[in-house]
């Protein structure tokens, strides 16, 4: 019962009195259960019991640093154990090069291939007969290609697409009427490489400059009005040819190119042929628009379209004087 003062009324809390309001705290039991996972109670159980003597905020530090210890990459090759060595490393070129299998792998970037990679492809042959309107330059057949024996047979490249669009053909033609365009159209297709290969980048610039010779020679051998080359890296490879080595820079365009630039240019016979300079119709060439490309065949397209009716004119007057004469 509290002290009372001697006029009865209850003494003033004192710090003892105070101090005995902590028996009516809870006092529950002295050891709490935690709810734990498997996982968690699996770790406790074979964790090893902390040294004496230690605060446990220092148990706490250290256990941290071994985590971080263990997690970083850093500390793992700082610190290899004696059964790792760098001939001996298990882990995959992949996940050694990436930092581990939980890292995106990087896609390996495309290089040179050597002939012998797709030695057992065939090699595309030309479609060429004396005095076409164009003949079409290209750089290389691809896997498609080689395997159907037919130019620009993959799906995706925009060869045939666009001589119909461009009206360079008067309908849309075929990947396996390729053999058929020298007759029916006057067009004709060769490659500055004849090996094929995945994609231009396997082919190396030696073996595109070497090209350059057998384009002049196929030149002056069929004589074709325009020799159409498809693909601003085969333009690179001929002007570097004929200009001692330096680049086209600056001076690249596409569309007609000055007459210098002829190719298979007899002195005092032929002047050469044509050249005409288009974009590449693979479907990975996605430096022009679509829009941009099209415009460029289109030049060409308008050009051919006139010397076809040209030629066609010729050839009926050509017929009619001959009937003329004979009658």
């Amino acid at each position: 019962m509290p002290e009372q003062d001697s006029l009865g009324s209850p003494a003033p809390a004192s710090f003892k009195g105070r101090l005995q309001l902590d028996s009516f705290k809870y006092s529950g039991p002295e050891t709490r259960l935690l709810r734990r996972s498997p996982r968690h109670s699996a770790s406790a159980s074979a964790a090893p019991s902390p040294s004496p003597g230690r605060s446990p905020s220092h148990r706490a530090s250290s256990t941290s640093s071994r985590k971080r210890s263990r997690s970083s990459p850093s500390s793992r090759e700082a610190l290899p154990t004696s059964s790792e060595s760098p001939s001996t490393d298990s882990r995959s070129p992949s996940q050694s090069t990436t930092g581990g299998s939980g890292s995106k792998r990087k896609r390996a970037s495309t290089g040179y291939a050597p002939p012998s990679t797709y030695a057992h492809l065939p090699h595309l042959p030309d479609a060429i007969l004396p005095n076409l309107i164009v003949l079409f330059v290209g750089l290389n057949p691809g896997v498609q290609t080689a395997r159907t024996g037919h130019a620009y047979a993959h799906p995706s490249n925009l060869f045939w697409k666009l001589l119909f669009s461009s009206r360079i053909t008067p309908r849309p033609c075929r990947a396996d009427e390729d053999r058929q365009m020298p007759a029916l159209y006057a067009l004709g297709n060769t490659n500055i490489v004849a090996r094929p290969s995945r994609n231009g980048s396997e082919l190396s610039k030696q073996e595109m400059d070497d090209g350059v010779a057998a384009l002049e020679d196929k030149a002056r051998k069929w004589r074709p009005e325009c020799m159409c080359i498809v693909g601003k890296s085969i333009w690179e490879s001929i002007w570097r040819v004929r200009h001692g080595g330096s680049k086209v820079g600056g001076a690249f365009k596409y569309g007609w190119q000055d007459e210098s630039e002829n190719m298979g240019v007899i002195d005092g016979e032929w002047s050469g042929a044509k050249v005409f300079v288009a974009t590449s119709t693979s479907g990975l060439a996605a430096s022009l628009s679509p829009a941009e490309k099209q415009a460029i065949w289109n030049e060409l397209g308008s050009w051919v379209k006139k010397r076809r009716a040209e030629r066609e004119a010729e050839a009926g007057t050509d017929t009619a004087t001959t009937e003329q004469v004979s009658a």
